[in-house]
């Protein structure tokens, strides 16, 4: 594409406000940044789409959200009249311009005759995905970008299943929009008008109560609450975001009388004024929560991202400290409660089973398996954890309990079909409080834990590549790896290799190949002569590699020594 050309066409545009033209005029003489606003569209994929917000063609904005909402509408559209009629539930999280965004893609939507339902005002993501369940709608969209910094916008699409949208899919909506023009293409409508004829519907109370209630079902042991109630506390905080409604309300129904929310951060601000980065994975963010939780001797603290589907938490130790947990740390917590929990409430089916990607800690099955339950992998997302759990349930043999991934994600029931940060919170409050009653901490908790599963160890890098050539660097070394595989790492041998583009795996000491379960994504894996693995994947939705160590030691100075020496070979690879 002639950026150049592409630049021009937008400022000559009709379609463009004043405001809008006056931005590109003022990167006229900034060669650099037209090309890397007018290079080419963003790609949709199954994630839907994710940039920064700026007026341009790989950036988000109005024009964007409305191209890519014509080409949805087209793919819902040739699903049939039926399909029209069950329409799309559509939400928002507190990001700037969001709820604009979203209004866009309504008024797209109906003007198609696809009948819309948009929340009020912005929702977590897992209402959302409950929403096109429970609503029986045939597509969803969300407009959010997760836990990115305030200048990233996105916009995720759902299916009829509540999952993210499969492949084939989002192929079909990537090939129709090359074929829309950005500006002639999407049909519209006046919002007002949609709703007053009937095409657009707003909702929300009525959904949040629906939802609430499958929420609260999933509680195990109020009586371990009650019994702690007096003087277990909780800090809560939801960066700025969309848990600062449900969550709150959810830990009271659990019982919890002192949960002190975090005032700053309870503001809706799609600046999150108090964080660099509004991400739970990032500790630095919880600082407000951490003096909050020493001043009112809180037991733990709680953190959702801002569209409240990834949760974090931070737990004392003995010292008065608190201390971060992994997603991966979380998770296993999680599994290993939930199992215990519901045995001892007469709710575990006998043919549970977990779910885990394939980047996520090999602790999860040593649990789960220890425990009688399968525990199946995945790749990353929880687009493809649902499409495992339908699989498995349709052919009577696993009722799936839990699913996580390492990046503080965790799926919990079957009334969702994404990470659900308003559940988790609320079972891991639970959990928490039911290793009260046991006189331990979380903290305490999980290195009990290490002692009874052994002393398992993880670490993601993420090795940034920005700019217009960062596509082509990440392919470079994806290429290299796979043209010159490494022999050892660490000096270590690789023992096997896995590649999940082609769904091979190679034993190294026979050279004999052999098909695996899992193709079709961008992963290489390898297996190491002392039991650890290494990943290596492109990200979907930002611009880098992302390196996952799964290790094990006899203890944890063992653990920790190997975590050390791989993340020195991932160093490497930034040359």
């Amino acid at each position: 594409m002639d950026y150049r050309k592409e630049y021009e066409k937008w400022l000559a545009s009709p379609a463009l406000s004043d405001d809008e033209r006056a931005e590109l005029k003022a990167i006229a003489g900034d060669e650099k940044e037209i090309e890397n606003r007018f290079y080419g569209p963003l790609e949709f994929g199954t994630a839907g789409l994710r940039g920064t917000m700026h007026v341009g063609l790989h950036n988000m904005n109005r024009h964007v959200i409305a191209w890519a909402t014509q080409g949805f509408a087209d793919v819902i559209s040739a699903e049939g009249a039926q399909a029209k009629e069950r329409g799309v539930a559509i939400c928002m999280d507190c990001r700037n311009h969001s709820y604009e965004f979203a209004k866009t893609a309504a008024s797209v939507m109906a003007a198609n005759g696809i009948k819309v339902r948009i929340f009020d005002e912005l929702r977590p993501t897992p209402e959302l995905s409950f929403a096109v369940r429970e609503y029986h709608c045939q597509a969803g969209i969300n407009v959010t970008a997760s836990h990115n910094p305030k200048d990233y916008n996105g916009y995720k699409v759902y299916w009829e299943d509540g999952a993210q949208l499969p492949p084939h899919h989002a192929d079909a909506i990537a090939k129709r929009l090359a074929e829309i023009d950005i500006f002639d293409g999407p049909k519209t409508m006046d919002f007002d008008a949609g709703v007053k004829s009937g095409m657009i519907t707003v909702f929300g109370a009525e959904c949040d109560k629906r939802f609430l209630e499958e929420v609260m079902a999933m509680v195990n042991d109020y009586d371990s609450v009650k019994k702690v109630a007096d003087t277990f506390k909780v800090v809560y905080t939801p960066f700025h975001g969309c848990g600062h409604k449900l969550v709150p309300e959810a830990l009271r129904r659990l019982g919890i009388k002192h949960l002190i929310c975090e005032p700053e951060q309870m503001k809706i601000n799609g600046d999150f004024p108090t964080v660099v980065s509004p991400n739970p994975e990032n500790p630095e963010g919880f600082y407000l929560a951490v003096d909050l939780a020493k001043k009112e001797g809180a037991s733990f603290i709680i953190g959702t991202d801002p569209d409240s589907d990834r949760v974090g938490i931070m737990v004392r130790r003995d010292d008065g400290e608190f201390q971060v947990l992994t997603g991966n740390q979380t998770g296993v917590l999680l599994l290993d409660y939930l199992i215990g929990a519901m045995k001892r409430a007469g709710k575990l089916p006998k043919d549970a089973a977990a779910l885990k990607t394939i980047v996520t800690t090999e602790m999860a099955r040593k649990v789960a398996e220890s425990n009688g339950l399968d525990c199946y992998d995945t790749f990353t997302g929880f687009k493809f954890m649902a499409e495992k759990m339908g699989q498995l349930e349709s052919a009577g043999k696993n009722t799936v309990i839990f699913s996580y991934e390492e990046s503080y994600g965790y799926m919990i029931g079957h009334y969702v079909r994404d990470k659900d940060a308003v559940t988790a919170s609320l079972l891991i409050t639970e959990m928490a409080a039911w290793y009260a009653t046991q006189g331990m901490t979380l903290y305490d908790a999980l290195l009990a834990l290490f002692k009874k599963y052994g002393w398992y160890g993880e670490k993601t890098h993420n090795l940034v590549m920005p700019g217009l050539d960062g596509l082509e660097k990440m392919a470079k070394l994806m290429a290299d790896l796979r043209a010159n595989p490494p022999a050892e790492i660490g000096g270590v041998k690789v023992v096997g290799r896995r590649d999940y583009k082609d769904g091979t795996e190679t034993d190294i000491a026979t050279g004999k190949v052999s098909p695996i379960e899992l193709k079709g994504s961008n992963v290489l894996r390898y297996a190491l002569d002392d039991g650890t693995v290494i990943l290596v994947r492109p990200s979907g939705t930002e611009p880098k590699i992302k390196v996952y160590i799964l290790t094990q030691g006899k203890d944890a100075q063992e653990r920790d020594e190997r975590i050390a020496k791989y993340s020195a070979w991932v160093e490497t690879l930034k040359r």
